[in-house]
């Protein structure tokens, strides 16, 4: 049977871990934490990476708990960060904190005896009293030895608050509390926590005399070197309303050759042999971008379910002319119109019908009349993936494809809809897709 260091160690996901560590697991069956931040109501990319620890520690016979910090949020984490981070209000961290609860719960199973435990360490920081504080967990620790720590050293020339300072001692308070109540053995993070999970081992040393651990993963960028989790909107989250479920999809398909082993050794539990038969796949034929589409699959089942991913597998098949477009629902017809120019149009001017012509200046495909004629002339447009040969061919109500939408494009990368409404207007999106 494998173990969380042998599971971790063949993915790539073990940085660090503390001396000791592989011997206590030998014993049996551990319980370890994981933090998160809540400073949104939604995980990003980017936090998936400690989630597939939890994962891998629940998998192998241990129990999992998910810490979200409505305490520490209200004080802020320097790790990693060149200013200070925004207070928050306790209704705001209370709201974030349920959104967080129901993204974890696609990854961890809550029920059983060894179920994953979802807490808040407000519980117990919010009736902390700060000479208790002083005295039972700042008394552990020098000055010296907090402003050794790097996520401290980085902050000195720009500056950090007192209350960022002492982050590091809340978060060990929170591992003390942890190992006494719920006989949490181990933290873990990534590779700029270790700072303050060795704190906490150390709090947890000095006042019962008693061993915890500490394991942490790398911090993981593209191989480009750029941040992973990054989009040109910014962060990818799970919230499908921040990031919907087809950009989300999208971004895991547009991985780079270099990346996507790693990605898939990180970021789904198929056994790594059967990655490597994937990948030797895909090495056949990368066109094919094989990898790249389980991975895409895989991740955006496990987020968005497997229902909605057949629908953005089908939007994306609508997009660049893989599907049968009278054959395709009404539901993926939306989902494709939440990502490029919509164009809303009235259900009497189908009537009599709308030009061609003017139906690919209103949806912006063509930027004037005469490029719309040279265009057409060219072959460079379609309606419904057929070709428009002719200027003075008109889009009426014969042409609504799951009784509402209408395709229109423009080469291989440009695409915009038409959609039946009360009232004509335009949806303004940008129409460009990046790959299949």
């Amino acid at each position: 049977m494998s173990t969380l260091l042998t599971e971790l160690g063949a993915r790539g996901l073990l940085h660090d871990a503390t001396p000791g560590l592989a011997d206590r697991l030998a014993q049996g069956p551990i319980t370890g934490y994981v933090g998160f931040d809540p400073t949104a109501d939604s995980l990003h990319v980017g936090s998936l990476v400690p989630v597939m620890a939890l994962v891998w520690l629940q998998r192998t016979g241990g129990s999992p708990i998910a810490l979200v910090g409505g305490g520490t949020g209200l004080v802020g984490d320097p790790s990693g960060k060149r200013s200070e981070r925004p207070m928050l209000t306790p209704e705001q961290v209370e709201a974030n904190v349920a959104g967080i609860r129901m993204q974890l719960e696609r990854f961890l199973d809550f029920d059983g005896p060894r179920g994953a435990r979802l807490l808040n360490n407000l519980a117990w920081l919010g009736e902390l009293r700060l000479l208790d504080f002083l005295r039972d967990v700042g008394k552990h620790f020098t000055v010296n030895y907090m402003m050794q720590k790097d996520s401290v050293k980085s902050r000195l020339e720009a500056g950090i608050s007192f209350t960022e300072f002492s982050y590091m001692l809340v978060q060990a308070y929170d591992f003390a509390h942890l190992h006494r109540t719920a006989g949490c053995e181990i933290q873990m993070g990534g590779s700029d926590q270790w700072g303050n999970i060795t704190a906490g081992i150390e709090l947890i040393g000095r006042r019962t005399g008693a061993a915890a651990h500490g394991l942490v993963m790398p911090l993981l960028t593209q191989a480009s070197g750029a941040k992973f989790g990054k989009s040109e909107e910014g962060n990818v989250w799970l919230d499908p309303a921040r990031t919907s479920p087809y950009k989300f999809y999208q971004f895991w398909l547009n991985s780079a050759d270099a990346d996507v082993d790693r990605l898939l050794k990180t970021f789904t539990v198929r056994p790594v042999d059967e990655l490597a038969a994937l990948m030797a796949e895909q090495a056949k034929n990368p066109a094919l971008r094989t990898a790249q589409r389980e991975l895409a699959r895989d991740v955006t089942a496990r987020v968005h379910g497997e229902g909605t991913t057949a629908r953005v597998i089908a939007a994306s098949q609508v997009l660049f002319g893989g599907a049968d477009l009278r054959a395709v629902d009404r539901e993926t017809f939306a989902l494709v119109a939440g990502e490029v120019t919509t164009v809303a149009v009235a259900a009497d001017r189908l009537d009599a019908g709308v030009n061609v012509v003017d139906a690919l200046l209103e949806t912006g495909l063509a930027s004037s009349k005469a490029d719309a004629r040279r265009g057409i002339q060219g072959g460079g447009f379609s309606v419904n993936g057929q070709k428009v040969t002719g200027t003075d061919i008109t889009v009426t109500k014969s042409d609504l494809l799951a009784g509402r939408y209408v395709a229109l494009q423009k080469g291989r990368r440009h695409f915009a809809m038409m959609v039946v409404s009360g009232e004509s207007g335009v949806v303004t999106r940008e129409g460009v897709v990046t790959r299949e």
